[in-house]
């Protein structure tokens, strides 16, 4: 399964959330099939394979993994955002996406996408809703995620 995950496009969405979300926003709902409120998309920056190791150098909730080549049922993802990607936004919510499909008239270089720039947003593999946190000009977000299979 990770194999069939990791051979597709992955991509982060990440979106407003609920207006109505305060710093403590509720739990993601088992059913969710997509995001709420989704503003846009990053190409992930790194996929690779990954196994625990309590000195790894990619840390998460779950644990310390290490990049590994050879095939593992664990799955780490990169995306970093760029300086003026979905400036001035709050964001409440980010998603893990497989297949999203941006528009193909756009360059081929690039890797952040508006919702119009999208022709499909993918299926939904990992939903978190967070504390708000506002787009600000000067910041770069980094964004790490462990997914086992």
């Amino acid at each position: 399964m990770a194999k069939a995950i990791a051979d597709q496009p992955i991509f982060m969405g990440w979106g407003k959330g609920g207006n109505n979300w305060a710093e403590t926003p509720p739990a993601p709902s088992v059913d969710a099939t997509g995001m709420l409120d989704a503003v846009g998309y990053r190409r992930a920056t790194l996929v690779a394979y990954c196994e625990p190791d309590p000195n790894g150098e990619i840390e998460n909730l779950s644990g310390r993994f290490k990049q590994v080549s050879e095939m593992t049922h664990h799955l780490y993802f990169r995306f970093v955002f760029d300086f003026d990607d979905g400036l001035s936004e709050t964001i409440r919510e980010i998603g893990v996406m497989v297949g999203t499909r941006p528009r193909q008239d756009l360059p081929t270089g690039q890797y952040y996408f508006t919702l119009e720039e999208v022709e499909h947003p993918g299926k939904l593999l990992l939903l978190e809703h967070r504390a708000p946190f506002v787009r600000n000009v000067g910041v770069k977000e980094t964004f790490e995620f462990v997914v086992t299979f």
